[in-house]
């Protein structure tokens, strides 16, 4: 009888927190920042996919907003509700990336997605942030990491889960707990 040898799942890891200010939100986002500048000049032409999911209101584009700039991105940090995409090169320790920032809240069928051709952007070195990713159900790649958002009863308080969703997305999670104790 031959045997059939147990493999063990590895743990995902999630953070729950509660911001009680915009400031505090703004120092989240910049401590997730550093955990992914930390991954990615790591792993020279590494990837990550992040979902940013939560009610419309929830702070899902603001939060994007200080994680980019956070990253160094100097300039504005425009909402792609319209365009659908706006990329943010960015140079982190000598290597280029991408921080591809997406708002499908606009889009009324999955199949859009597929027709405005971003797919290529999930195989460049970088982040693809992505706001409203229910709106293209089926037709994504896997996340490594969702940050999911709630309001809370001030418009400055928000609930943050972070939660890793894959092994890359762990590494980086892990980084954030060990940067917060």
């Amino acid at each position: 009888m031959a045997q059939t040898q147990a493999t063990t799942a590895i743990p995902l890891t999630s953070i729950d927190l509660y911001c009680r200010q915009e400031a505090d939100t703004a120092s989240l986002a910049k401590q997730l920042a550093a955990s992914f500048e930390h991954f990615l000049t790591r792993q020279p032409s590494s990837h990550l996919n992040i979902s940013l999911e939560g009610d419309l209101g929830a702070g899902k584009t603001t939060f994007a907003r200080y994680l980019i700039q956070a990253m160094g991105h100097a300039g504005k940090v425009k909402s792609p509700t319209y365009t659908l995409c706006e990329p943010y090169p960015l140079t982190l320790k000598d290597q280029a990336i991408t921080v591809h920032h997406f708002d499908l809240y606009r889009m009324r069928d999955p199949l859009e997605w597929q027709e405005a051709g971003f797919a290529e952007h999930f195989d460049v070195p970088g982040i693809c942030l992505i706001e409203w990713p229910e709106k293209a159900e089926g037709t994504l790649p896997a996340f490594d990491i969702q940050i999911l958002l709630s309001a809370g009863a001030d418009e400055n308080m928000r609930s943050i889960t972070i939660k890793a969703l894959s092994i890359r997305g762990k590494a980086v999670v892990d980084d954030i707990q060990v940067a917060r104790q």
